[in-house]
């Protein structure tokens, strides 16, 4: 689990200078002690989901998906996803779907991030 923390620490850090703001900052707007925020962005402190929650917003993360990468919630079987048109997470193509089920849980939870940032970063394009 040391391992998930810091990446969930690395992955929050990358989102929060994405959004160009400093601890101060991302403090003042989730209500979360820079210090405290420092913690898990270094992977010494693992957030619970109140704490998840409240950086969702500020950092533009989906709570699902802040979540899912903490391992707050399992990712859903490939047999069982099925999406309603407009579902606001998105889905995966059947393929990758498929070879990431394949996968250690911390790769998907690895890709997962990586897909979330890519989906910020094109949200932002537009």
């Amino acid at each position: 689990m040391t391992n998930n923390i810091g990446n969930l620490g690395r992955m929050l850090r990358q989102q929060r200078l994405m959004r160009s703001l400093t601890l101060r900052e991302l403090s003042a707007l989730s209500g979360i002690s820079p210090s405290h925020l420092g913690r898990i962005e270094k992977g010494g402190r693992f957030p619970s989901a109140a704490v998840l929650r409240r950086l969702a917003r500020p950092l533009a993360i989906e709570e699902s998906e802040l979540f899912l990468l903490a391992g707050y919630l399992s990712p859903p079987s490939a047999g069982i996803e099925e999406k309603k048109p407009g579902y606001s997470g998105g889905q995966l193509d059947p393929y990758v779907r498929e070879v990431l089920s394949q996968e250690p849980v911390e790769v998907q939870r690895a890709v997962i991030g990586i897909l979330s940032i890519l989906k910020i970063i094109a949200q932002g394009v537009k």
